[in-house]
């Protein structure tokens, strides 16, 4: 019986973690959104303001803009940061 009290417990104190930390997700969701916006504009090139991003792996996203256009921004090998124009 007090294993069961424990790992209800456990399980409720990680819930309540994660419902803790989801504002703080959305957070750094809306500044990365920022950063890629700011990227692709002093790259030059158009998109207006990115709306989502997914990422593909640490320091590479693929950033859907307003305007309907797709970039992956990433870090490349010189450790500069490029977008590159995904096809629709």
């Amino acid at each position: 019986m007090r294993e069961n009290i424990r790992s209800d417990t456990w399980i409720c104190a990680a819930l309540w973690a994660v419902l803790a930390a989801a504002p703080a997700a959305a957070a750094n969701d809306a500044a990365l959104l920022r950063d890629l916006t700011s990227v692709i504009a002093l790259l030059g090139l158009p998109c207006g303001r990115v709306v989502s991003a997914k990422a593909v792996k640490d320091g590479d996203h693929i950033a859907s803009c307003q305007d309907g256009s797709r970039y992956r921004v990433f870090i490349n090998a010189e450790g500069r940061v490029v977008a590159q124009r995904l096809k629709a």
